[in-house]
């Protein structure tokens, strides 16, 4: 694109950005630069949005960035989801999950990091979570393995995670196939390798307000070649398009599958994204240090609330702030959110609060021994979490926002 065509673009977007959001601070700041929008443009002048080159280059840089061998992407992180769990029970697999093996999820979770288990013919069990981290009870996971336990998917959540030293331990020790739902820990590190490349999968979303922002889409990480090849024909009918340098490589279907493509169009907003993904963590990372510095700080902090911290040896990459409110206001909690929505500080639960609680848990009979989750209830009965924005927070902002984070009393 030539610098005229480039200033026409801006100029035509700043025009088109005057309508901000209401809300004096959401969960999601503004999530695209012009650069951003500009590069999904070009996307659409090419008349080529659908999976193709761009989506291609993406996975390469994505992969990179990570460190892992393969990276495929999809429509969106539960799609990464589906995908990783039908790649484990596919019949050209050669360490295959079969139906009614068991696999362990935590209490804290999202509706699609569940159900794909019980789409792909496996028996979820839950876990309890821990207090500290929100993630994997390794105690109480370890003593949850049976024989018929094959699998685990670990949530990392809101940038943090378990004792990953710990829990592949316990992978090793029982052989067991590890996938990990890092929708929302794109960029924490553990010991300094990433998230999401220490299972067998690891899946990402670029949904609004996530590390990186695509508008949609997912990726989906692994290792194997076996696997890649096997994920690769499901996400698009099952074929073997761009994997067979041999014959009839169109219309050649190898293998069951689903359509799950991504486009050119969020793949390329996600190239964009992905430079400066590292400059995003680390604002996200001081605006979060502010903001809790500024509440501690206050002449009206009284311990109203608690703040998640990081666990030993994470370097997090934050999605939002997680705040446990203490138990001496806890009774507070509907009306204190409700004053802090109506204020323009939009909140949220931690991911769905304890997952067991959901209807489609009893519409499915998941829980039918009413097997209670004490943490994760306690999580969900005190917990919240408000956005962080990749722009620098104001100072009137943090003034304001600290004041009404401490208004519970």
């Amino acid at each position: 694109m030539n610098k005229k065509d480039y200033n026409f673009l801006k100029t035509l977007i700043q025009k088109y950005n005057k309508s901000k959001d209401t809300k004096f601070y959401s969960l999601v700041g503004e999530p695209f630069i012009k650069e951003d929008i500009i590069s999904g443009i070009e996307t659409l002048l090419s008349g080529r949005i659908t999976m193709s080159a761009v989506t291609k280059k993406f996975e390469k840089n994505f992969a990179k960035f990570v460190g892992s061998k393969y990276s495929l992407m999809v429509n969106s992180g539960s799609s990464a989801n589906l995908l990783a769990f039908f790649t484990s029970i596919n019949p050209k697999n050669d360490k295959k999950l079969n139906s009614n093996d068991e696999c362990l999820i935590p209490a804290i979770c999202w509706s699609t990091s569940l159900w794909p288990i019980v789409q792909a013919g496996l028996k979820p069990k839950f876990v309890d979570v821990n207090l500290n981290d929100f993630n994997l009870d390794l105690k109480k996971l370890e003593k949850k393995i049976s024989k018929k336990t094959k699998a685990i998917l670990a949530v990392h959540v809101l940038g943090n995670s378990t004792n990953m030293l710990k829990l592949m331990k316990i992978v090793k020790k029982y052989n067991l196939t590890l996938i990990e739902d890092t929708c929302e820990s794109l960029g924490s590190k553990y010991k300094e390798k990433y998230l999401g490349t220490f299972g067998r999968f690891g899946t990402y979303s670029f949904y609004v307000s996530h590390q990186l922002i695509a508008g949609e889409g997912g990726m989906l990480v692994c290792n194997s070649r076996k696997d890649f090849e096997i994920a690769h024909a499901l996400r698009a009918h099952g074929w073997d398009r761009g994997l067979n340098k041999g014959k009839n490589t169109d219309f050649n279907f190898i293998n069951s599958g689903f359509n799950l493509r991504p486009m050119d169009l969020t793949a390329s907003i996600g190239l964009s994204q992905l430079k400066r993904l590292n400059k995003s963590i680390n604002i996200r990372t001081q605006n979060r240090n502010k903001i809790i510095k500024s509440v501690v700080n206050s002449p009206k902090w009284k311990g109203q609330l608690e703040f998640l911290k990081p666990i030993k040896n994470l370097k997090p990459s934050w999605f939002g702030i997680p705040i446990l409110i203490s138990k001496k206001y806890v009774n507070r909690k509907k009306e204190y959110l409700k004053k802090l929505n109506n204020t323009g500080i939009e909140t949220r639960p931690i991911i769905s609060g304890n997952f067991l609680n959901q209807p489609s848990i009893k519409l499915y009979k998941l829980n039918r021994t009413g097997e209670r989750f004490p943490v994760a209830q306690e999580i969900e009965n005190r917990g919240f979490f408000i956005g962080l924005h990749t722009r620098n927070i104001e100072n009137k902002e943090l003034i304001k926002l600290t004041n009404n984070l401490l208004s519970i009393d």
